[in-house]
């Protein structure tokens, strides 16, 4: 493969998806990996298990946004590769404080580009071509659809929160990076991810943590929006394979053709739990409740995957039922990998709910 014996820069590995790409990389591939993260609350080094004492990998605790760090990095590793993944993802914590948002996914992904052009304007012709900087991002930039069709690579964007609207923005720079500067970029933008390793303030982990402990299971809204569920292993899969055959330049949109309703997700949780934990006190379905939606909730995303799928010939493994069966199973299985992050003080109380900015003065 393209990435054997070639550095690569995998920003935010220490996160979810991030670390996803770490594993894959280390598993399926001879890259050297080094994992740039600055451990936020999310990020958890545990989510790479094969990465103590590998002989390929290399861990750096640094902000995107310290543009002296990142340049010692780059100085010291020199990468044919940089995959950035580092970001603030929560919708509900961008609405409650999007000044981290616009830290991390803008003034960051500006601060990486900038020294990455640095490192790529040093070297020689042949490694110049052959670089790449892959960024990842989100379907959410494209806003909402209606009940029918699907977010092709050329939908206009139109975020509706802060957190997409930090994605956004970054996406427009690394195009410019690559349109001004002549940077070999990518941008890949993926619909909801879901696994192993997922972050307990997200959706699927939420419930199944809620559903075992026989807590209320809140649900925004009607529970009627629908979301495009990728499994993060097969996103993995489709990030190398964009950086090892991508075109220059181009976007790419990864989904996983799995199109639920948010309250169908919560109640096939509630049927798998019940199947492999049941409960004297009956099914889980009983413990749904219906919450005050979030504001701005984009009613439905839907990704149209086909151009990866006839240019580069991925396809996505996992169905939802297959995926969130295994999905359940790793949560039941490794209990002490999340009841971790519960020791620490992570609570999961309700946040952005839109509370006006008091004014000045």
């Amino acid at each position: 493969m393209r990435h054997d014996g070639a550095t690569v820069f995998v920003t935010g590995g220490a996160g979810f998806i991030g670390s996803a790409v770490v594993r894959h990389l280390l598993d399926h591939t001879g890259a050297l990996v080094v994992n740039i993260d600055k451990l936020t609350y999310a990020s958890n080094l545990d989510s790479i298990p094969q990465a103590t004492r590998h002989p390929r990998y290399a861990f750096a605790r640094a902000d995107i946004c310290d543009a002296a760090a990142l340049a010692g990095l780059f100085e010291r590793y020199r990468p044919a590769a940089v995959m950035n993944l580092a970001a603030e993802s929560h919708v509900d914590r961008s609405i409650e404080g999007p000044g981290d948002f616009i830290r991390t996914n803008v003034v960051g992904t500006f601060t990486l580009l900038q020294e990455t052009l640095r490192h790529w304007r040093g070297l020689a012709l042949e490694q110049q071509q052959e670089f790449r900087f892959l960024h990842i991002s989100t379907d959410e930039v494209y806003g909402s659809l209606g009940p029918q069709g699907l977010f092709t690579e050329t939908t206009p964007y139109s975020p509706n929160s802060p957190y997409s609207a930090s994605k956004a923005s970054s996406d427009h720079l690394v195009r410019a990076w690559h349109e001004t500067y002549g940077l070999p970029t990518l941008v890949t933008n993926c619909s909801n991810n879901y696994g192993p390793y997922h972050f307990p303030e997200k959706l699927i982990p939420h419930i199944i943590i809620r559903g075992l402990a026989g807590e209320s299971l809140p649900v925004y809204g009607d529970g009627k929006n629908v979301r495009d569920w990728l499994y993060v292993e097969d996103h993995a899969r489709a990030l190398a394979l964009v950086l090892e055959r991508g075109r220059v330049g181009e976007t790419y949109n990864i989904g996983g053709r799995n199109e639920r309703e948010n309250l169908h997700v919560v109640e096939t949780i509630c049927d798998e739990l019940d199947r492999l934990r049941p409960r004297p006190e009956g099914a889980r379905r009983k413990l749904i409740s219906f919450v005050t939606d979030r504001p701005g909730h984009d009613r439905r995303y839907a990704i149209d995957a086909g151009k990866l799928e006839r240019e580069l010939g991925w396809q996505a493994r996992e169905t939802f039922e297959t995926g969130l069966a295994k999905t359940v199973r790793w949560y039941l299985d490794n209990e002490a990998w999340w009841q971790a992050i519960l020791a620490r003080g992570y609570k999961a109380t309700r946040i952005g709910l839109a509370q006006p900015v008091a004014a000045a003065g």
